[in-house]
């Protein structure tokens, strides 16, 4: 099964890259990990946020087959254990069907991004800057992993 992680921003800091690497070469080949960064919407002073995240929603979208099974990351979303998160990850193994994961900009996933998504889940109540929730991700994704093949990592 192939999930990608689409997420909004490029050129990050060394750590992100170094931190999404390790989880991802972690993952065995029927769980290809892959990245799609999508520039971040112009913003800035008389601009209009909710055209940039538009925008962005727009990019993402272009990502998405229409079999994906779509996972909006969103703070409004439901939050799962790691227990729970392995018991999804089998379910999308079995559909056969592409996992994508959407990781909105500074104002969030567009609208029609959300709407597009089959689930919404959240990481955290908290506030996480978004070039650590890729790795975090990345280690779950892992994580749920090793629990379902019995392997020790989780323990």
């Amino acid at each position: 099964m192939k999930i990608k992680i689409i997420a909004v921003g490029s050129k990050m800091p060394g750590w992100v890259s170094q931190g999404y690497n390790e989880y991802a070469k972690r993952l065995p080949p029927e769980l290809k990990l892959e990245l799609v960064e999508l520039p971040l919407g112009p913003r800035g002073k008389g601009l209009d946020v909710a055209r940039a995240v538009a925008r962005e929603g727009e990019n993402m979208l272009r990502h998405i087959h229409p079999r994906d099974h779509v996972v909006a990351l969103d703070v409004k979303g439901n939050p799962w254990a790691t227990e729970k998160l392995a018991e999804q990850l089998s379910c999308w193994q079995s559909s056969g069907d592409g996992l994508c994961l959407l990781i909105g900009g500074p104002d969030g996933l567009a609208t029609p991004c959300l709407g597009r998504a089959n689930e919404r889940w959240s990481l955290s109540t908290l506030t996480l800057p978004h070039p650590l929730v890729r790795v975090l991700l990345a280690e779950q994704l892992y994580r749920a992993w090793t629990i379902n093949v019995g392997h020790p990592y989780h323990k």
